[in-house]
């Protein structure tokens, strides 16, 4: 059993495949894939139009405890995820299932595969200032901070974004970026919703660099990736800290 969920206030765990053309499928194979996801997964049965065009099919019970997974088509990418997810083998026969299937029902080509992420994400409920609380829990003393910092000065954006490379090529990356959703009107009134602070580690592979394995395979490496990432590094440095600087604020 993983135990991010434990860490935050919810977790989620979605791949996300971009391709370099639009897809164009038929209204006959798109249903034919969400109708394979349904066989696994029957209770994904809630299809909808989102006003930018894309479906987005989900689960008809959100407020249920356990997993609850969604497929997202868009004229350049093929999103889903689960949030919740009980266990790491539970995300790979999710992807797996609509991976091995997408080529063939959405007319997919390697040619056109532009790159695949794989991203966990940590959302923190806090009431307060996200852009302070990242400030001065991870950056307590750096030079930046010091520099626009002190005087009763207040931060009002602070929202870290970082990425390596895994090898020479750069093909395969890890990103790591947080997201506060702190607005100046609360930092004017001082009255502050409940609303996450969004950490978001991801794993990234381009094509183009040569044969790569089938879909499936890139994403079991993808996820290994970013598990290993989330256990050894993030969590540690990032996640748990955050979260008792939370705590101490209460």
């Amino acid at each position: 059993m993983w135990s991010f969920g434990a860490l935050c206030d919810e977790f989620c765990v979605s791949t996300r495949m971009f391709f370099k053309l639009e897809m164009d499928p038929s209204r006959e194979t798109m249903l034919h894939f969400f109708d394979l996801a349904r066989k696994g997964y029957p209770r994904l049965t809630r299809l909808r139009r989102r006003d930018d065009g894309a479906l987005l099919l989900d689960e008809d019970s959100p407020d249920e405890a356990g997993p609850r997974r969604f497929i997202r088509l868009e004229p350049r990418a093929l999103k889903f995820g689960t949030y919740a997810p009980p266990t790491a083998n539970s995300v790979r026969q999710f992807a797996e299932k609509l991976l091995s299937a997408a080529p063939y029902h959405l007319s997919l080509s390697e040619l056109d595969y532009d790159y695949m992420d794989v991203v966990f994400n940590f959302d923190l409920e806090y009431r307060g200032n996200h852009d302070e609380l990242v400030a001065e829990t991870l950056f307590p003393e750096h030079p930046l901070l010091r520099a626009l910092g002190g005087d009763g000065q207040r931060i009002i954006d602070c929202q870290p974004f970082l990425g390596v490379a895994l090898g020479p090529d750069c093909d395969k990356q890890v990103y790591l970026e947080m997201k506060g959703r702190t607005s100046t009107f609360e930092l004017r009134s001082g009255e502050y919703e409940s609303t996450p602070l969004s950490v978001q580690l991801t794993a990234r592979r381009y094509w183009g660099f040569g044969q790569l394995p089938p879909l499936v395979d890139v994403h079991r490496d993808l996820l290994a990736i970013a598990e290993q990432y989330a256990a050894d590094r993030i969590v540690p440095h990032v996640i748990k800290p955050l979260a008792a600087a939370i705590a101490n604020r209460l």
